[in-house]
């Protein structure tokens, strides 16, 4: 029976758990340092906390302390589910434990300014594992619309599995191939994980038309903004295919599942639209994160403020253009700079 180790037991991490028990697969799942509390529910009642479900009695849960008994060295597969903040820690972890090339497949994500560029968590967690164990490491990511809670309870998901090597993906596909989780490869790891960090930031973007709707008159047929919202959308996925091309990935990624579904699904709901609503209602970040969100992490923001310097330096040599960027450039400026978010119509399309 083949075993695979989830590394993280928040929600995304111990959701992934459902299409590799649901096809027999052995899954260990391990908590990170802040997930004692759900671990201890999960091996008391099975109980997911943040998930509200209960999850599968084969599901084998640990503490991360009972990582090296584990062995990652006979797993078939490891599942990167920590936070992004948590992917140094992780790196600790993997680099004590492992003594041979165990695929990593990333649920993390997020973008990192490394030796003055941009690069995704997949290629970084590889680069640093092969130089503290002196050997290579595969690390794919899966990218694409999915949202923990509905595939935690079996809903059908759609997502990409991308890496640098066919027959790694082929494998990963086949470990996960539950009848409601349908995967799909793609070569464009670059692409799919810039796609993934950003629809968090242009969420942001997208959610102000709800604030900015409701700091408007009623009109005499209560008509609403969906059109501004769509807009808003459509700009942000010219936006994404710029920047992904810049930092090495394929623009035709921008219009799959990675792209324009994960995006789309964001805008929906969840902490960065209501962060884009709050930029809406008038409020400037660090009114709306200190009066209203202060205890969550908005990872759209938090990317803002990573990359936003990097970004504006890219603006000014030009590998970049600020004029076809209008977008990312007032969201670099509301997060970074806490300036109110205006939007810039007349170079929106360019």
């Amino acid at each position: 029976m083949p075993r695979v180790v989830i590394l993280g037991a928040g929600v995304m991490g111990s959701a992934m758990a459902m299409p590799l028990n649901s096809v027999g697969q052995q899954v260990d799942l391990v908590g990170t340092h802040l997930d004692e509390m759900i671990i201890r529910s999960i091996q008391g009642n099975g109980h997911h906390s943040k998930l509200n479900i209960k999850l599968p009695e084969t599901v084998n849960a640990y503490q991360f302390s009972n990582l090296r008994e584990l062995s990652l060295n006979t797993a078939d597969m490891v599942i990167l589910g920590v936070s992004s903040a948590g992917v140094d820690w992780a790196i600790d972890r993997l680099a004590e434990n492992l003594t041979r090339p165990v695929p990593i497949v990333m649920i993390t994500k997020g973008l990192r300014v490394h030796d003055g560029e941009i690069k995704i968590f997949p290629s970084i967690v590889s680069e640093v594992l092969q130089k503290r164990l002196g050997f290579s490491v595969p690390v794919l990511g899966i990218g694409g619309p999915c949202i923990a809670g509905e595939l935690a309870v079996l809903r059908d998901t759609m997502t990409i599995i991308a890496g640098g090597d066919t027959k790694l993906i082929e494998k990963a596909i086949k470990l996960l191939s539950a009848s409601y989780y349908h995967a799909r490869p793609s070569l464009d790891i670059i692409g799919v994980e810039v796609c993934a960090a950003f629809k968090n930031f242009f969420a942001i973007g997208v959610g102000w038309a709800q604030g900015h709707f409701e700091n408007s008159s009623n009109t005499e047929n209560l008509a609403k903004m969906y059109n501004l919202a769509a807009g808003l959308f459509t700009q942000s996925l010219n936006e994404l295919k710029a920047l992904t091309v810049a930092i090495g990935g394929r623009a035709e990624t921008v219009n799959g599942l990675a792209g324009v579904g994960d995006l789309y699904v964001t805008c929906l709901a969840g902490r960065n639209s209501r962060m884009g609503r709050l930029l809406g209602l008038g409020l400037t970040y660090e009114e709306a994160k200190a009066g209203h969100m202060e205890k969550d992490t908005i990872e759209g923001a938090e990317l803002a403020k990573a990359i936003g310097p990097q970004l504006e330096l890219m603006w000014s040599d030009g590998r970049l253009s600020r004029n076809e960027m209008p977008l990312s450039n007032a969201i670099v400026k509301a997060i970074c700079y806490n300036e109110t978010l205006r939007m810039p119509w007349s170079k929106f399309m360019h």
